[in-house]
């Protein structure tokens, strides 16, 4: 059992108390931030003197050779060690010698880990970013494809008013520009580096933690050293923003089952995203949307772990805080390949915008429109809305569409019915006189589009910064 602690200690740990405080089989997964991290310290270290230039060509030689083993598959990363910290420093002391067990000098386990998940959280920001710029951008082809594609809009999942295909999307490229936001401010925010905060309380060498920033592509050093080793509030933001993410996904892959279902054949899912069932040979199922849906409760179980496990942490440092890694690293890999997935099943998706059209005919969806020509023939609204819904009933008790009522029978109800009523209350008519900012006219939505092309090309994919040495 390779441990970096042990002098204090007269005897063995216990095998099951070992593998109980080990983290080697999780935080395995942060060897390269663990030797980025270590490069950026022995270089400081030299700088100021705290090392020679040789014991630092030594060390960087030594991380660098197992950096390269681990990678071509030469070198595992196994259950011998306690962690990830005690596998690069064993594998240094025993290829470089006595140099290799100077390269802890002046950190500490506690300030190590609390970089390697910054480094490591801070690229996943970045690959979430540019997976949810790739998913915008599917979104946003849609909508230029599709601005006069009517369709039902709905609230409480009943049909309200008519809408386009373009309109429907845009909304879901509100949501997921927002979450990119997001990533942006939990960036800026995490951006700062933690080395050098020692246990809790710094250091008595004189390390240059400006310099180790630097290296790291950080904007600077954290200010408050106990803070440094306790601070998990990056990773629950971007927890938060992840959860946040999954329920925008959930959201939208409701309304593809519904719409993928026979009731609805809005859409046809691509076979390469779809499932049969093992016993009716008829079915197509959407697999994929209903599997997002599932999903999104793993990454709310990740952020709310996480938040009970910091809820009673006093400061500085505890173990408690290794549990940030587990749940953590599973609610990343299960919204990158839902994002990934989703994107996919969308790009690929095929609409059938004649059941869109008849969906919106059939569903009273020009009711509002048809009160409003009441007001324009000056009947107050009140008036005009009890007329409709009386005009509703009427067509629901004949299995008719407002639009196939002869105009004396809409007379019956009101005399200010005239023969522009069937214009005035068309799908087209219902839409396109929607031009306020945000709605569904023809002019509103090619301004949105406009503005959702030009956001993108505004903001091309964050990209982790490059280490320097």
């Amino acid at each position: 059992m390779a441990q970096l602690w042990g002098g204090r200690f007269t005897k063995e740990t216990e095998k099951a108390v070992y593998d109980f405080n080990a983290s080697i089989s999780f935080d395995k997964r942060l060897f390269h931030e663990d030797v980025n991290g270590s490069l950026a310290h022995v270089t400081m270290l030299a700088k100021q003197g705290i090392l020679t230039v040789e014991e630092k060509d030594s060390i960087v030689a030594g991380l660098e050779s197992i950096l390269k083993d681990v990678d071509d598959g030469k070198l595992l990363i196994d259950h011998r060690y306690e962690d990830v910290h005690s596998f690069v420093e064993a594998n240094l002391i025993d290829r470089i010698g006595d140099a290799g067990k100077k390269l802890h000098t002046g950190r500490s386990r506690n300030d190590q880990v609390a970089l390697d998940m910054r480094l490591y959280a801070r690229n996943q920001v970045c690959v979430t970013d540019q997976l949810l710029r790739e998913l915008l951008e599917v979104i946003l082809h849609t909508m230029e494809e599709n601005r006069d594609t009517y369709m039902p809009g709905f609230t409480h999942l009943q049909k309200a008013q008519p809408v386009t295909l373009a309109h429907h999307y845009g909304a879901y490229f509100e949501m997921f520009k927002r979450d990119r936001q997001r990533m942006q401010d939990i960036y800026e925010r995490m951006n700062y580096c933690p080395l050098g905060a020692g246990a809790l309380a710094g250091t008595t060498y004189p390390l240059d933690r400006d310099c180790v920033a630097s290296l790291l592509g950080f904007a600077g050093p954290t200010l408050n050293s106990m803070d440094s080793v306790s601070d998990r509030d990056y990773l629950l933001e971007f927890l938060a923003a992840m959860a946040t993410i999954m329920m925008h996904l959930s959201r939208f892959s409701e309304e593809i089952i519904i719409w993928n279902s026979n009731e609805y054949q809005f859409v046809e899912i691509d076979d390469a995203y779809s499932t049969g069932s093992s016993i009716m040979p008829q079915k197509k199922n959407p697999d994929i949307a209903e599997l997002v849906r599932g999903k999104t409760g793993r990454v709310y179980g990740a952020l709310m772990s996480l938040l009970t496990t910091m809820k009673g942490i006093p400061l500085a440092y505890n173990k408690d805080m290794q549990e940030d890694k587990e749940m953590a690293f599973d609610a990343m890999d299960t919204c990158a390949s839902c994002l990934k997935l989703f994107t996919g099943m969308l790009s690929t998706m095929k609409f059938r915008k004649d059941r869109m059209a008849v969906s919106a005919m059939k569903g009273f969806t020009n009711a509002t429109d048809l009160a409003d020509y009441l007001v324009a023939k000056e009947v107050p609204f009140r008036d005009a809305h009890g007329i409709v819904g009386r005009i509703v009933l009427h067509c629901i008790d004949q299995g008719i569409s407002i639009e196939e009522m002869p105009l004396k029978d809409l007379r019956t109800f009101c005399d200010r019915f005239d023969k522009d009523v069937y214009q005035a209350i068309s799908l087209e008519t219902c839409v396109e006189k929607r031009n306020t900012v945000g709605g569904p006219g023809l002019i509103a939505m090619e301004n949105e589009i406009k503005a959702c092309r030009a956001y993108l090309n505004d903001r091309p994919a964050m990209k982790a910064p490059e280490l320097t040495r």
